[in-house]
């Protein structure tokens, strides 16, 4: 027993050490998040890639042409689909601070099973598994679909949201970053994921 817990604590530990801060980004991170969020330590070994990805995931958060909940969703797909329990926990936090339908986010990871999505988020959902396969399974279908119904401007940040969130989820996984427990706040937990569904953002 004693083992096979030493053999999941060291599963899920960071596979690079924190870096230090400086004090003033750290006050920065405490005031949004409430905490110092890992994959930020992890990253400023590399300050110019630490920042460069801050900006660039301020940009993406500042994109508007597709509805805010639909993103969020393609965003927390993504992190399930990947495994990304951080994102998933930031996506959660996120969806709560978006007065999103929070028994709708907490079933994204068994959407397929679920009844509670629309059709388009359903297709949504879809094609942000289908996007993050490898290799990617988009059907000229589901495109089309999709963009019959968002448009142009919409389906392209659509796009460039879930290329970006698998960026920040792999990077994360691969370092061994982990859920801190942002959903804790929320009253009602992630639904566990389907079989069927495939294996901010500072994401």
């Amino acid at each position: 027993m004693g083992e096979q817990t030493h053999h999941k604590e060291e599963t899920m530990a960071l596979r690079i050490p924190k870096a230090e801060l400086p004090a003033e980004l750290k006050e920065t991170m405490i005031a949004q998040l409430g905490t110092v969020p890992e994959n930020v330590e992890v990253l400023w070994h590399s300050p110019q890639v630490t920042q460069d990805n801050l900006e660039f995931g301020a940009k993406v958060g500042a994109w508007d042409a597709a509805e805010e909940s639909l993103k969020s969703f393609a965003h927390m797909a993504v992190a399930a689909q990947v495994g990304c329990s951080w994102c998933l926990d930031v996506g959660y936090f996120q969806a709560q601070n978006q007065n999103l339908d929070l028994t709708k986010a907490s079933q994204v990871p068994r959407w397929r099973e679920s009844e509670l999505f629309t059709p388009l988020e359903r297709d949504v959902l879809e094609y942000a598994e289908a996007m993050t396969n490898t290799p990617p399974t988009v059907t000229d279908e589901l495109y089309a679909g999709l963009l019959d119904r968002l448009g142009p401007a919409a389906m392209v940040e659509l796009t460039a949201l879930i290329a970006y969130v698998n960026l920040a989820t792999r990077a994360n996984v691969a370092n061994g970053v982990r859920s801190q427990g942002f959903s804790d706040a929320c009253e009602i937990p992630l639904a566990a994921g389907s079989d069927t569904s495939g294996v901010a953002s500072t994401a």
